[in-house]
């Protein structure tokens, strides 16, 4: 191919023959990697419609852009190999195009199977612990992948270049102090950075997880490097920083399970008759859609001035199941005591007592007046 487009610029003058070549040179690289990475992915496009998982589609599509450029790259590389002309104009360039290409393909490779197995942890099935906390380990180390390539690259296309190379050599001898600076000046981003790290580790949360903070209840809806989106149950967004997780106290209800136990408390009066209430409850608890079959009991827990305090155990799936049986069991158990007991609905009550009579004082005047009690009657006794 290069041999036949020299052949026909050979008849050019001297100061276009060479220019003319590089380019031409470039564009058969070009087109021939264009036609090679077309047949390529449209065989891979085929074979991944036939299969029956979303993955092989995701990972295809995520590589097909990043390697489309890749492949123009690699066939400019071997024009310029049998082109002296183009070589040395592609040199100039390549410190700089080459890293660039390598840590776009990285990232996306890097992308397309985090997304492949992010696919295959599914979190809509009743049991999702275990996807869950998948998810959750993926989201951060795709996050942290892609900050170390990108990292890598930059660094990449600075170093080929000799000014910025002895500035950080320059750099390098007093790194002490550099290190003492840069660790004073971004002190909350990397205690925010090793937070996340150390979240993947212990997984104090994962996607999906319901937690209370600060007194809302919401689920893990993201989870970046530095912080943590939680959403809410009126679908407001809490952003909350990483560390947080680590330092404060939280209520995780999914931790271990997506199981809860919940109560529903009645205050009933003190001459209710519970074994009527207890068998009732049973009834409407066994026969709920909601109920788990876990757990279900009938307590007395309390006895106040004025009323009994009846507690109602019951156990659901997960929070949000619970919270709506709970709703339920309380509706239905007072509409039914409403109607078949009406008399164990806590009421005042008043005593009548037979009316006071009060004899009649002398006002507080005529007391000190000495009226009526014999004070003003008293007389001083003969002197001495």
């Amino acid at each position: 191919m290069i041999d036949f487009i020299e052949r026909n610029v050979a008849g050019l003058p001297n100061w276009a023959e060479q220019p003319v070549l590089a380019i031409l040179a470039g564009l058969a690289g070009v087109v021939i990697a264009l036609a090679v990475h077309a047949v390529l992915f449209r065989v891979l496009h085929r074979v991944a419609r036939q299969s029956t998982g979303e993955a092989d589609d995701l990972v295809v599509n995520r590589l097909h852009r990043p390697t489309r450029w890749a492949f123009v790259s690699i066939g400019i590389v071997l024009a310029a190999r049998e082109t002296p002309a183009l070589e040395s104009v592609w040199e100039r360039f390549a410190p700089f195009v080459m890293p660039l290409l390598t840590g776009w393909v990285a990232i996306a490779i890097l992308r397309a199977f985090i997304e492949a197995m992010i696919v295959r942890a599914d979190i809509t099935v009743e049991n999702n612990r275990n996807a869950r906390r998948r998810r959750t380990r993926l989201g951060i180390m795709s996050r942290l992948g892609t900050f170390l390539i990108v990292f890598l690259t930059i660094s990449g296309m600075l170093a080929s270049i000799p000014g910025v190379k002895e500035i950080g050599v320059t750099l390098m001898a007093s790194a002490g102090l550099a290190a003492l600076a840069v660790g004073a000046a971004a002190q909350p981003a990397l205690k925010a950075l090793i937070a996340g790290i150390q979240m993947a580790m212990t997984e104090p949360i994962s996607i999906d997880d319901v937690i209370i903070l600060d007194g809302e209840w919401g689920r893990i809806e993201d989870i970046r490097t530095t912080y943590v989106v939680v959403r809410l149950w009126d679908d407001r967004r809490l952003v909350v920083p990483s560390n947080r997780f680590l330092e404060d106290t939280f209520q995780n209800w999914t931790k271990t399970t997506s199981q809860l136990l919940g109560t529903v408390f009645l205050y009933l009066d003190h001459g209710v008759d519970i074994g009527p209430i207890r068998e009732e409850y049973t009834r409407q608890i066994k026969a709920h859609r909601l109920f788990d079959g876990r757990a279900q009991i009938l307590q007395v827990t309390d006895c106040r001035d004025a009323t009994l305090e009846v507690r109602l155990l019951m156990s659901a799936r997960d929070g949000p199941t619970l919270f709506d049986l709970r709703c339920e069991i309380r509706e239905g158990m007072m509409d039914w005591i409403r109607r078949e007991m009406p008399e164990a609905l806590a009421r005042r009550r008043q005593l009548q007592v037979a009316p006071m009579e009060l004899a009649a004082t002398p006002s507080m005047m005529d007391a000190f007046a000495g009226k009526g009690n014999g004070i003003g009657d008293v007389r001083p006794g003969p002197p001495n």
